[in-house]
């Protein structure tokens, strides 16, 4: 059963858009935090970190689903699992103060070497998942 790890946290100001809700190209970046975060959370950060094997965002799909307004306090789950030849983040964004979904997106990962070639994904990453 892959882990299913969370972090939370607060919508900025600076992330508003003229509507004066989060712009939809924030959504990228928090589900990108919370990516990095599960590597450094199933204790694999360091290794990423000091390898040469790198991932890389090859697709990702969103789902926007409601409105994330300033000073809303958010979690995001986040689980993977390996789909060869790639690592697959299936996340969402919760709404804590409603309970609601903001947002879902699934995203694929390939590893590339230090060639910038794909290769498989790390043994030691599989480990952590």
């Amino acid at each position: 059963m892959p882990k299913k790890l969370t972090i939370t946290l607060t919508a900025r100001g600076y992330e508003l858009d003229s509507y004066n809700h989060i712009n939809n190209a924030v959504y990228l970046q928090y589900f990108e935090h919370a990516r990095w975060e599960y590597f450094r959370q199933i204790d694999r950060y360091d290794f990423l970190k000091d390898n040469s094997n790198l991932p890389v965002v090859t697709d990702i799909r969103i789902r926007y689903q409601r409105e994330i307004k300033l000073f809303d306090e958010l979690m995001i789950e986040s689980f993977c699992i390996q789909e060869k030849p790639y690592l697959v983040f299936r996340q969402r964004i919760i709404n804590m103060s409603t309970g609601l979904t903001a947002a879902r997106a699934t995203t694929k990962l390939i590893f590339i070497d230090s060639e910038r070639v794909p290769v498989d994904v790390p043994a030691e990453i599989l480990a952590g998942i």
